[in-house]
């Protein structure tokens, strides 16, 4: 029997990939034949991630496009190079679907895919879709969205499905209310230095209430012990600081309140959880996605959204005494979230995956 075989490639951040490993690890579960095959960048973050999944991972000589000076140049140096090494790609391997994950990786490979009549399918995470995504939405099939929005990018291409999340996310019971407010604070798999700064300048003004206060608190690596000194130094006891937390539903379920950036993935686990947030964009984020993000959830009433230039240690504490003091808010932030979740996001994409790869098998 031939060996049927689905190349997912994007990647340059965890934001893309982890979603396309969800999916991929929801196709194989709907049909265990598949040989998957990812392709991505060369990045560091990205080698680690996968060096940790028992799949077949290909590089291309890729970085992204948009920036300045020398990054911008660099880009388009490496372009011919990367479509170069995806059309040979496409000729080993002979993919029956080829899914474009986001990120700039996607792009070369998407676009032979297409030229080679290959049925092809992006997932577009951001409610503002991004660079590469935009650019490819002439050539590809199908376009799946997390957000209604988005759909307007793409036409009668789009199809609004959600974004492709971990199954414990889902699966995490409400959140029994206590007298005290656990808050999970966390910016992402390699921290952020400024949601650090303000929570460690916030301490000495929490003091009234530090007792009153759960904190789980993901630094990341370069943070760690800076932000663990200043927890002990200002007497707080409930808390939990960590380079990295592992699994993170677990402490998305022991949280009431979730500080954190506004990333896709980051959102989509808020849905997917129904869990209260404030949101912070990061500032520097490509086309300021993130803030269209954070706003598509402050719209329903499922989070509040503070940019970093009104982020002040003073609205941060008001903020907290305010959710600690108005428990009822938090409920209600839950059950808005209920709005926009898409249940069995990975499954049902998984689907339509399948039966795009299927119709052109049965033309073949």
């Amino acid at each position: 029997m031939k060996e049927i075989r689905v190349l997912i490639s994007g990647g340059g951040t965890g934001g893309h990939l982890y979603p396309a490993l969800v999916l991929g690890q929801t196709l194989k579960q709907l049909r265990p034949g598949l040989q998957l095959i990812y392709v991505g960048s060369p990045r560091a973050v990205e080698k680690k991630i996968m060096k940790e999944q028992s799949t077949t991972f290909l590089t291309l000589p890729i970085e992204g496009l948009k920036g300045r000076g020398w990054k911008t140049i660099r880009g388009v140096v490496l372009l011919p190079f990367a479509f170069f090494k995806s059309f040979f790609i496409l000729i080993k391997y002979r993919p029956a679907l080829v899914i474009g994950a986001g990120g700039f990786s996607s792009g070369p490979i998407v676009i032979l895919a297409s030229w080679l009549g290959k049925p092809t399918i992006i997932l577009e995470q951001n409610a503002l879709p991004g660079f590469t995504n935009r650019k490819l939405s002439r050539f590809v099939d199908k376009a799946v969205v997390s957000f209604p929005i988005s759909l307007r990018y793409f036409g009668d291409k789009g199809v609004c499905l959600g974004n492709p999340v971990r199954p414990e996310f889902y699966q995490i019971p409400k959140k029994k209310r206590e007298e005290v407010l656990s808050l999970l604070i966390f910016g992402g798999s390699q921290g952020s230095k400024f949601l650090n700064d303000r929570l460690i300048e916030s301490l000495p003004y929490l003091q009234d209430i530090k007792n009153s206060l759960v904190i789980f608190h993901q630094t990341g690596e370069k943070d760690l012990k800076r932000v663990a000194a200043a927890y002990k130094s200002s007497g707080f006891e409930q808390v939990t600081v960590g380079a990295y937390f592992s699994p993170m539903a677990d402490y998305f379920a022991r949280a009431d309140l979730i500080i954190c950036r506004a990333g896709a993935t980051t959102c989509a686990e808020l849905i997917a959880a129904l869990k209260p947030a404030i949101l912070v964009p990061f500032a520097q984020a490509a086309d300021n996605h993130q803030e269209y993000n954070a706003r598509e959830l402050e719209k329903i009433g499922g989070a509040e959204v503070i940019l970093e230039k009104d982020f002040s240690p003073e609205l941060l504490i008001k903020r907290i005494k305010f959710y600690l003091n108005h428990k009822e808010i938090l409920d209600k932030m839950e059950e808005n979230l209920k709005k926009i979740r898409q249940e069995k996001a990975a499954e049902n994409i998984a689907h339509l995956c399948l039966k795009m790869m299927d119709s052109t098998l049965r033309r073949s």
